[in-house]
């Protein structure tokens, strides 16, 4: 084995790389935070909400995010813990920005699914699992909240079994009840953990007293009822409960299931170690070449992230690129697949929220943070110019929601067209052109309405733009082409009047309408039209 192998092995080996999925308001941000506390990364953990003079989450950056307590971004944290190396994505919880989190599972190895255990499984969790569970990705679920009231561990073990379509089995097991939780069991090592006072109102690490489940000390601390109750709980999961069987976790077949509170640091360690112990390392990628290991020596990556101006002090625009396989070094040159040219690597970075540092090597699982000059886009590999192929392409999503958007100041129509074509790049939006009309407008598409306030606070922010927009009644994008290949125009179409022609940023035409019944009449005025949800060359998400 040659010395780059063995070097790309050790480190592989380290390496963890995982998304947090959750519905809003579950407490993904908490347990993140949560997670670089324990990892050393932070040193004080400032909780969002609850206590209002602090400051913000450490991984939300946007203004917006601090103002209304949400991640519509999705941020990149790296720490070390244990020996290995974790990378973090932290991915936006709220619904409208559904593109960028399923973007954002495209880079990693496995998912951490928080579940607020009030609460259970709820809508946007469904729709990310799915995702999750299409690509065969290992989920491992936290049960947040454990410091209220909330449904019994037993029920939200079926409610995972019945919605998700998914076994679970515990790892650890809540001692106590209805909110009133003194610590957890932890099945493994067959330990009982009792927490210690939360003082510091979930800002220190939180120690736990260790003892044996025999222990006279435990049944005088959780007191006669509590501890029977637990036996019997434990009897019947090592009875009837699903065996633990780690070919099914990597295969996304069983979750292993902790229970804690991020907000009070309860079980947060004792999950971040069980995770790290069975998490998968980095996994193989299907390409145009086969499948590309991450042992490979030939270095190769893939963007899954644009960002502009996270240091508005500079204006930059960053890639992020998730690698693959062999080893990045600083001011390598690499094959672009999508422009076909050699383009040298400099200033690369690594984060932790804002903090970034520039480094000179990093390995397969990490995420890399490349300054952009205007030539990556979403979805592009760079490799090694003696291996060209191409990762697989990203699902798209298609708009729901549009505006037609233009600057209040004539003069500021440079600023104006630049921010959105770099939010257009991002895939914060996708841009439309009406057919006929002039530059001074356009039509913008969305997944969400929160994602036009996002474009608005962003234009105005970092562009200096004042945007006048007019929220348009269509809800049905469709992507046009004649069975027969000949050019579609607005005046080869038939009863479309009560649509708007379109052309897409590729000048591909699209066809914007009310509802579906609008298509069904469209359809029989059109036999020979062909309508695509998605351009014709990308895959719907």
């Amino acid at each position: 084995m040659s010395e780059l192998q063995e070097e790309l092995r050790r480190e592989i080996e380290k390496r963890r790389t995982f998304a947090i999925i959750s519905h809003p308001d579950a407490g993904k941000t908490t347990l993140t935070e949560k997670l670089l506390l324990y990892g050393g990364a932070i040193h004080l953990a400032g909780s969002i909400k609850s206590r209002k003079t602090q400051r913000h989450a450490v991984s939300d950056w946007m203004e917006i995010e601090k103002q209304r307590g949400i991640s519509v971004t999705s941020s990149v944290l790296q720490f070390d813990y244990d020996g290995c190396r974790i990378n973090i994505l932290d991915t936006p919880g709220h619904q409208d920005f559904s593109e960028d989190t399923y973007r954002t599972l495209m880079a990693v190895d496995s998912a951490v699914m928080v579940i607020d255990v009030a609460k259970g499984v709820e809508a946007q969790t469904k729709k990310l699992f799915k995702v999750c569970s299409e690509r065969g990705i290992p989920i491992f679920t936290f049960v947040n909240k454990l410091d209220h009231y909330g449904k019994a561990p037993i029920d939200i073990m079926d409610e995972i079994e019945n919605v998700l379509g998914i076994r679970s089995y515990p790892m650890n097991w809540p001692i106590g009840q209805d909110g009133q939780y003194l610590g957890v069991y932890d099945r493994r090592n067959k330990k009982v953990l009792l927490f210690a006072a939360d003082t510091s109102h979930g800002q220190q690490a939180r120690i736990a007293d260790v003892y044996d489940p025999e222990d006279p000390a435990v049944v005088a601390r959780i007191g006669e009822e509590n501890f029977q109750a637990l036996k019997d709980d434990i009897d019947l999961l090592d009875e009837a409960g699903e065996p633990f069987d780690m070919e099914k976790v990597n295969a996304g077949e069983l979750t292993p299931m902790f229970f804690g509170s991020a907000m009070t640091n309860f079980g947060v360690q004792d999950f971040l170690e069980g995770y790290i112990r069975m998490a998968p390392t980095p996994q193989p990628r299907p390409s145009s070449d086969g499948l590309i290991a991450p042992d490979d020596e030939k270095f190769s990556g893939f963007v899954f992230k644009i960002q502009a101006n996270m240091n508005p002090a500079h204006r930059d625009r960053l890639a992020f690129i998730r690698i693959c396989s062999g080893k990045f070094e600083r001011n390598m040159s690499v094959w672009h697949e999508r422009s076909d040219k050699l383009i040298k690597l400099a200033q690369p970075q690594q984060f932790l929220a804002q903090d970034r540092q520039i480094i000179d090597t990093a390995y397969p699982g990490d995420i890399v943070g490349l300054f952009d000059p205007g030539i990556f886009g979403i979805g592009d590999t760079i490799c090694d110019e003696h291996h060209k192929f191409k990762y697989a392409d990203f699902p798209v999503f298609p708009p729901e929601k549009f505006a037609r958007v233009q600057a209040k100041d004539t003069m500021k129509r440079k600023q104006f067209v630049k921010g959105m074509e770099q939010l257009t790049q991002e895939g914060a939006i996708q841009l439309f052109q009406q057919a006929g009309a002039g530059m001074e407008s356009y039509i913008v598409g969305t997944v969400g309405t929160l994602q036009f306030e996002v474009l608005e606070y962003r234009l105005k922010n970092e562009y200096n733009v004042d945007i006048i927009m007019q929220m348009q009644p269509y809800e049905v994008a469709r992507w046009l082409a004649f069975e027969d290949g000949r050019e579609v125009t607005p005046a080869s179409l038939k009863g479309t009047d009560r649509g708007m022609f379109v052309y897409d940023r590729h000048q591909n035409p699209v066809l914007l309408v009310n509802n579906e019944w609008a298509l069904g009449w469209i359809t029989d005025n059109n036999p020979d039209l062909l309508l695509n949800h998605v351009p014709f060359d990308k895959k719907e998400a």
